[in-house]
């Protein structure tokens, strides 16, 4: 889409400069047979109907006079800081456009200048440089690429991170396979190493899943059909789901705070949220211990906590969590068959409900990770059952 988005520009800018140039081209001819030379003709006027195109153009259009005086120039290049006052601040804009007024040729270039926003380090634009008339103007448009650069660098990032998580399975099944075969005579390697390809083959089942999930939600579109999402039922379901995980550990799931709380969203992205961050608190919490989802009010939302007990988490690595495939300890993650997704689809589905998910830890003391959601109906008040329901309690 970043790539359509980019083509359009670009064929949105050679049609205006090419109506531009034929507005120019025939108002010199009307001038050529009805008015005085071209020596009395004010050079520093637009074209006619030059500065209407500009107004409703979405880059940063810029036109300089033959001493390189700004013209006119868009609201967006004065708020990229491409022009200020009378005066083009880009030199290699400049540049261009000089070397654009000599020879009369068109140029495409990419540029990079220092960031004008707040908090962005450089913006980088394409950039279309066009004569404009006869009286050595020149017309410059400036397309702001720097979403663009950013997603294709995310792309990438993707990309690679996928093809190293799924090497890794992959190869590991290759060489069991190639072990077992080797070792068909002995039954009790063959047991050994075929359990380790199931292992192998649940971590790749695992990775597939999450890979397939982050893709259908993290487009931020809305959810197709929401409707009213008991709490109480979808913390029950994802501590079901984790129960084996946590037993084999010694691990106590407990559920408790508020009931009758719903959201309006989609139960099951709920409970996968639920389960990837009650997932997370049971692999980095030691044995015998307790992990808790706790719901309770909070105004116009509702807010889901999972509490844990475990190692916690850096200081310094807690911005960074919920980007895909970071690892706080890449060992103890791997060991623990984690795709390093699974914050990452927490996030998203936070932010597919309108809501957020923040993190409190620290080191040798547990992490708490709160997802706090809008409330159905706008007020997050319990909602009495008109069935009777199991109450939350204890899951063994």
């Amino acid at each position: 889409m970043a790539s359509l988005a980019v083509l359009a520009g670009f064929v949105l800018a050679g049609f205006v400069v090419g109506v531009l140039t034929m507005m120019v081209v025939r108002q010199n001819a009307g001038r050529q047979r009805a008015m005085p030379p071209v020596d009395d003709v004010e050079p520093g006027a637009l074209p006619q109907g030059v500065a209407s195109v500009l107004a409703v153009l979405p880059s940063s259009a810029v036109v300089l006079d033959k001493e390189d005086r700004v013209l006119r120039a868009s609201s967006a290049a004065r708020a990229f800081g491409l022009v200020k006052g009378d005066r083009l601040m880009a030199a290699e804009l400049l540049a261009l456009a000089r070397q654009v007024r000599r020879d009369g040729e068109i140029r495409e270039s990419e540029i990079e200048v220092a960031g004008h926003k707040f908090g962005q380090e450089s913006t980088n634009f394409a950039v279309r440089v066009a004569p404009l008339g006869s009286y050595g103007q020149v017309l410059v448009l400036a397309e702001d690429q720097t979403e663009h650069h950013r997603v294709e660098a995310v792309r990438r990032d993707f990309v690679a991170n996928v093809s190293h998580e799924l090497k890794t399975p992959v190869g590991a099944l290759s060489l069991l396979a190639e072990t077992i075969q080797d070792a068909a005579d002995d039954p009790e390697a063959v047991t050994r190493f075929a359990g380790r390809m199931q292992h192998e083959a649940a971590r790749l089942t695992y990775l597939v899943q999450d890979l397939i999930t982050l893709s259908r939600i993290q487009g931020a579109e809305p959810i197709p059909t929401p409707c009213p999402v008991p709490i109480d039922e979808a913390v029950h379901d994802a501590i079901d789901r984790c129960n084996t995980t946590a037993a084999a550990k010694d691990i106590t799931l407990a559920a408790g705070g508020a009931e009758g709380l719903q959201i309006w969203g989609d139960e099951e992205l709920l409970v996968t949220a639920l389960r990837n961050l009650i997932d997370n608190a049971v692999a980095y919490s030691p044995e015998h211990t307790r992990v808790v989802v706790s719901a309770r009010p909070a105004g116009d939302c509702v807010e889901i906590s999972v509490s844990d007990q475990g190692i916690g988490i850096p200081e310094s690595a807690q911005e960074r969590i919920f980007e895909r495939f970071f690892r706080v300890d890449a060992a103890r993650s791997r060991a623990t068959g984690g795709t390093g997704l699974g914050l990452a689809i927490v996030k998203h589905v936070a932010v597919a409900h309108n809501g957020t998910v923040t993190v409190w830890s620290k080191e040798g003391s547990g992490s708490t990770f709160t997802l706090r959601l809008p409330a159905f109906g706008g007020v997050a008040v319990p909602v009495t059952p008109s069935t009777t329901t199991i109450p939350l309690e204890a899951a063994q």
